[in-house]
């Protein structure tokens, strides 16, 4: 099994999660501006992402551009993989690839602790995505446990690249963001990435 085998329904039952969709997680986060090359690349990306329309074009074009500008604006002090394995625990089926993840250590040739971020690319169906992600997010508490890093919250995202839907695991708690947000929301969407590196986190 791996994270991509995890249905929402599946993942919530394996780990006796709570799931809460109530709640706009994110009201309070204040707006961040792109720099003029973030919103350069997007604005030639967006039409070529989406006319080619793959889950990879996606991913290259709008996302990566995204989460490498969330690095820059925390002056490379966190560290940003792409496609990497990320086995925690094979008999719980914490194990697999993730297509995008941020860890708050600044070591860049491996993954360490604490991993904060887990994302999901998707090319259509977020909701489809949220079991895989979810699984990513639980796997990510049981490794920065097992690092001796204690993390409060892990967030994590499915996206289209255009699309973005956020999510926070809080212990057993998975809080899903009840608001989608869009890519011409970028601003909203930089504020939330940059959330979890924030002095003081908004309480949920």
């Amino acid at each position: 099994m791996a994270y991509s085998d995890f249905s929402l329904a599946k993942v919530k039952n394996e780990f006796s999660l709570t799931l809460d969709e109530s709640r706009s997680l994110f009201a309070d986060t204040k707006p961040v501006l792109p720099s003029e090359t973030l919103k350069t690349l997007l604005k030639d990306y967006i039409p070529l992402a989406t006319s080619i329309s793959t889950e990879k074009a996606r991913s290259e074009f709008l996302i990566a551009p995204i989460l490498a500008e969330v690095r820059r604006l925390l002056n490379n002090q966190i560290s940003l993989f792409s496609g990497n394995e990320f086995n925690v625990d094979s008999n719980k089926g914490l194990q697999g690839f993730c297509d995008y993840i941020i860890s708050g250590s600044r070591e860049q040739l491996f993954i360490t602790a604490p991993v904060v971020i887990i994302f999901e690319a998707k090319k259509e169906d977020i909701i489809g995505g949220l079991g895989q992600c979810v699984a990513a997010m639980v796997a990510a508490q049981c490794f920065n446990q097992n690092q001796g890093n204690k993390v409060e919250r892990v967030y994590g995202s499915v996206t289209t690249g255009t699309n973005w839907k956020f999510l926070i695991l809080e212990g057993t708690i998975v809080y899903i963001d009840s608001i989608e947000y869009y890519i011409k929301e970028v601003e909203k969407i930089l504020g939330i990435l940059l959330q979890p590196f924030q002095p003081a986190l908004t309480t949920v």
